[in-house]
């Protein structure tokens, strides 16, 4: 779905229209609490993809798939009516995943904050297996000076 300035406007119009009509208009007893997330229109403005939410369960779900199936055609044409397009876009509903993919994500996150807190609790009593700092420091100018004669030998040696 190609994002033209003039069909994201058709499509903020589109996702308008349709969230009143289903709050005003579409009194099907098997429409759910339903939110109308997002409307996405192909760049020649025939096809609208309409993505919604349903607060429920499953059978919810597939009740409120099923009202809108039954009323895509008045809503439809409430589209045409309020939008003056030449052609009226053709609809389609879209089960939106973002509330079942957030609360994965929220889990998710969950768990690795869970794991965080269990490695700082490890790291709190851990001790260096060897030396705190394994690296060797001179411990004052007379071993640098010595190094650098040692490092001048090899050279001169080679």
């Amino acid at each position: 779905m190609v994002d033209h300035p003039r069909a994201r406007k058709l499509a903020d119009r589109i996702q308008q229209i349709v969230a009143q009509m289903l709050d005003t208009r579409i009194k099907d007893p098997r429409l759910g609490f339903v939110t109308v997330t997002d409307v996405r229109v192909t760049g020649d403005l025939q096809h609208a993809s309409v993505f919604y939410t349903v607060l429920g369960d499953e059978e919810a779900r597939t009740g409120t798939a099923q009202a809108l199936e039954s009323a895509k055609g008045l809503i439809r044409s409430e589209v045409g009516k309020q939008t003056g397009v030449r052609l009226t876009p053709t609809l389609e509903f879209h089960l939106d995943a973002v509330p079942e993919t957030a609360a994965h994500l929220d889990a998710a996150l969950l768990e690795a904050a869970r794991r965080d807190r269990e490695v700082s609790a490890l790291a709190t009593g851990a001790q260096y297996a060897g030396e705190a700092d394994p690296y060797r420091r001179p411990a004052d100018e007379d071993e640098a000076d010595a190094d650098e004669a040692d490092a001048d030998e090899a050279d001169a040696a080679r």
